[in-house]
Order: C-alpha cells, then structure tokens, then sequence
C-alpha cells in the first residue's frame, strides 16, 4: 500500500492515478477501505453503465490490431498474451444454465462476466462464435416438473423465456449458438462409446455408464487437485455400481419412476446424459475439437471443467481449450448467498427494486476474477454513482440524446483509439477484461465533463460506455425515470409555478418547488426554462 501512495500522489496524471488504484482493487483485491487511505478521497470506483447492446460492426472496426489482450488462464495459474487458434476468429463457449427455476444473482453475476469477455472481443475487431449452452434435462429439472405436473419440455421453455426476459433487462446480449442438452443426446452417445473403447469408462451393474477417472493421467491439472488428495464426499458423488468413488457417471440408466420424456433408448439400455458430457459434446459440435476459450463460475473449476478435460481429451487424444476463464464467487453481505441462510435473490427480485442499468453498473464495478459481494447499500451506490454520470452528460447536447432511448447507436461515433482517454481505457481492458481500471478512465473523464460541457468529451465517454453496454439511454430519460407524477402532471406544475413567479407570488412558486420536492422531483432553472430530475 505505500508503494501505491507514493505512486499515486506522485507525478502521473489523474487517468494513471486511477487506472492504477482500480487495479490494485481489481487484481491484488485491495479493499476500498486501504484504497481510500492510500490515494486519498479522490479516489472512486464509481462509473456507470447503460444496457443497450454493443456489437464492433465491419465498417467500424478500431484502428489498432487485436494483438494486445492478456487474459489469466485458470490452466496454466497466469497472465497470458491472448493468441486465438484462427486469425481474426475467437470461439468460446461458456457453461449455463441448469433451467428448473428463475436465474438467481450468482446466475447474473456468471453472464455479465464473459458478455463483458464477449463485447471487448468484437471491440478488438475479432470475430466472435460464442456458445452458452442450456442445460435442459438433470434430476432437479425432473424433479420439479413432475411436482407441477407438466412435461420437462414444458418447463424449460417457460424457464428459458423467464431467463431471457431477466438477463436482457440487464443488457446481457444472447450468445451466438445456445444449444440446449436434449438436442445433442446422440453426440453424447457417440463420445462415451469413445471412451469406453479406450477403456475410459465401464457400464457399472446398476446400468450406469461411468468415467474411470485413475486412467487419465493428466486428471487435476486445471483444478491443481491430485487424486490422492480427493475424497469422496465433498463435490463428488458416490454411487453404487462405482469402481472407485471418484468415477463419475456419463449416462444414468433410467428408473421405473423417471417420466418417458426424462429417458433415451442407447446400446446400454434406456437413460439420459450425466451432467458433465453434455458440455464435452456440445462444444465439440458446435466449435470443433479445440477451441480458444472455455468459461464458467468459479465453482465449476472443480469437479465439472475438471472433468470436461477428463471426457473431451480422453476423447479426442490432444488438448480442446488453450483459454480457461472463471468469475468470482457471489457473496451477499459478505456471506455465501444461500436459500438456507435467507440471503438468496433472484434477479427478478433485484429487478422489482432497482432497474437493469443500475444493476448493470453494479456488477461492472468488479473484476470479473474478484469475489463479488451483494447487497443494497452497494447498489443504492451504483445507482447514486450512474446518476452522476448521467446528469454530467445531461448538460451537455448530444446528437440522439434527448427523448427516449439514443437514436442512434453510439457506435456510429468512430472512436479514436489515439486519444489518451480512449487508450487508458483501452490498456485497462486489454488487461485481463479490467473493468474498474476502465470505468476510473470514465470517472475522469467525467470530471472534466462537468468543467468544460465538451461535445467532444461526452461523445467520446458515450462511446467508450458502449463498449461495455453503459450509458445508452437519454440522460434525460434515466433521471426521470420513476417519478411518482406523469410528465403532464409535472408540466402543469411547472406552468403553475413559471405564473406564480410572473405574478411575483413567490410563496406559491416556493410553495409548488417545495411540494413537487417532497414527491422525489427536483426542478431544475436555467435560461433555456426549467426542467425537471428524479431526486
């Protein structure tokens, strides 16, 4: 920490200043608290966030070449320069969703992280095939659809629709492909017979297909766990049937209770997949035997990719991922966020108490890589700080940005990549996808935003947003939004003031400020006329 003090309070200017504390509350996760202390009450994190999409488009594409990202690679424990297999052509594929039940916030929290990794690519000028794949047959999703009474297709479809509603309200755009398990049985099929004909996996009494974890030696390498340190018990199931209790199985022979359409017929009688060969085949499918990134939560280290790795590389006979991304855990109050506890939320809950810009803000203000802690007070100062963004931007005429949402797409602005704001924050996002790094180079420019009212500057902080799909909506719009009286109701108070300050009746002109001010609505004078803000 006094080596950051004396850097920070030193010669560099404001842009480094920040773009180095918010690495250091990033990457070396130094609390807010010592950050504070270390660089003084300037310092802040708090930058903002918009949630209408962002795609690179072919005519807009940035002037500089997509040579420069470094990302930390869960396989190898470091910082690499990214290098895709394909020039100019990223595919990635990330774990979804088990889709029995409404997305809680740790769902939210898993595709924030890699939309943030997926828009970055497109802004890098790459070509993007990113695969998020739906999980839609497991014992949990069996479970409850026989407790409702409907058929599993049924269910996921209605928890497939609720997801997507949920996660677009926080500007998380769809992936390229998004395959769902029920539509790549036979592939999977295909890939176990594989590895039963490299003695790989055994068909156990019981019916069940295992994966002899002891005959694939490179087992452990991405979790760094070795076989004589597991047990039984604390992630890995053990079941009868089993040659030893770290197999795991890849196809689940079917029970008498299971409904028909939890069952596939296959040559080891009927069943359906194990959970964790149903990514191995369909990421082999959809992008081919080896791809550039593999991403997930951090609780899918172990045992799942772990696994993967086991399946698809017993499989295939090389390698299938150079890249492994995982995201922080999600903490609530600085607990671990569970039912049980009563500190469970889904985003549909978030949402009925703040709006999908707020909650996207929030997120964006922590590393990807970082433990990431959820609570209201956190949020209500994502919301504070995002209005201040805004209101910067609201004094200032922007093409497209009075009204309703921007009528046109901030990308249109070509960036220029050579501007020493464009470019800080540019490093910062190179640098492992560093989002506090990058929003402290928005804070700043804010800053001078509120100084100097340039057009310039707020296009350009606008633009930059959009890359991380921020600060898309009119000004106007955002801090107007959710007033307690219609715009009509509003404007006839105004009038009623604006003649009650004609009349030089300055009790009632005071008296209607103060009363519109009680309702959360501050009215704003100017030469122009008066306008008016959600307070």
């Amino acid at each position: 920490m006094a080596i950051l003090r004396r850097f920070y309070r030193g010669q560099p200017s404001p842009l480094v200043r920040h773009c180095v504390a918010g690495f250091a509350y990033s990457s070396v996760h130094l609390p807010e608290a010592l950050l504070f202390a270390a660089v003084g009450p300037d310092f802040s994190l708090s930058p903002f966030f918009g949630c209408s999409g962002f795609r690179a488009k072919p005519d807009h594409r940035p002037l500089f070449p997509p040579m420069t990202l470094r990302l930390f690679n869960t396989l190898t424990g470091q910082a690499e320069e990214f290098v895709p297999i394909v020039p100019g052509h990223v595919r990635m594929y990330v774990c979804g969703m088990t889709i029995y039940d409404l997305c809680h916030m740790g769902h939210a929290r898993m595709m924030m992280a890699f939309d943030v990794v997926y828009r970055w690519l497109q802004v890098l000028g790459y070509e993007v095939t990113y695969v998020r794949n739906i999980t839609d047959i497991e014992d949990k999703i069996i479970r409850r659809a026989v407790e409702r009474g409907i058929t599993i297709r049924q269910l996921t479809d209605e928890m497939i629709a609720a997801m997507r509603q949920d996660i677009g309200a926080i500007g998380i755009e769809p992936p390229t492909h998004e395959p769902r398990a029920t539509e790549y049985v036979p592939q999977m099929l295909s890939m176990i017979a594989t590895l039963q004909d490299k003695g790989l996996a055994y068909q156990a009494d019981n019916g069940d297909v295992n994966y002899a974890v002891r005959k694939f030696l490179g087992y452990g390498k991405l979790s760094g766990k070795s076989l004589d340190d597991l047990r039984a018990g604390e992630r890995v199931a053990v079941a009868d049937g089993k040659t030893d209790p770290l197999d795991f199985v890849l196809w689940k022979s079917a029970k008498p209770t299971e409904p028909d359409d939890a069952k596939w017929d296959s040559a080891y009688g009927p069943g359906r997949p194990g959970w964790h060969i149903e990514c191995s085949a369909m990421s082999c499918a959809v992008l081919g035997e080896r791809f550039d990134i593999h991403g997930g939560g951090m609780d899918l280290q172990f045992p799942h990719h772990e696994n993967e790795i086991a399946q698809s590389e017993g499989a295939l006979g090389h390698p299938f991922v150079n890249y492994w991304l995982h995201n922080g855990f999600l903490n609530v109050d600085n607990e671990k966020m569970s039912k049980s506890l009563g500190n469970f939320f889904t985003i549909r809950d978030v949402l009925g108490k703040f709006d999908g810009e707020t909650l996207r803000f929030f997120m964006l203000r922590t590393h990807y890589r970082s433990p990431f802690n959820f609570s209201d007070a956190h949020l209500e100062d994502a919301r504070s700080a995002l209005r201040r963004l805004y209101t910067a931007l609201d004094a200032v005429s922007l093409p497209g940005s009075g009204g309703g949402a921007a009528e046109q797409p901030v990308y249109a602005h070509a960036i220029d990549w050579t501007d020493p704001r464009a470019s800080a924050f540019r490093d910062a996002m190179n640098d492992d996808f560093n989002t506090p790094g990058a929003l402290a180079v928005l804070f700043e420019m804010v800053t001078d935003l509120n100084r100097t009212k340039s057009v310039e500057t707020a296009t350009l902080l606008r633009a930059l947003g959009a890359t991380l799909g921020v600060l898309q909506q009119s000004p106007q719009a955002f801090l107007q939004a959710g007033a307690a009286l219609t715009e009509a109701e509003i404007q006839a108070r105004i009038a009623a003031r604006a003649q009650a300050k004609k009349d030089r009746d300055f009790a009632a002109s005071d008296r209607i400020r103060d009363e519109l001010a009680a309702l959360g609505i501050t009215l704003k004078d100017s030469a122009q006329g008066t306008t008016w803000v959600k307070a």
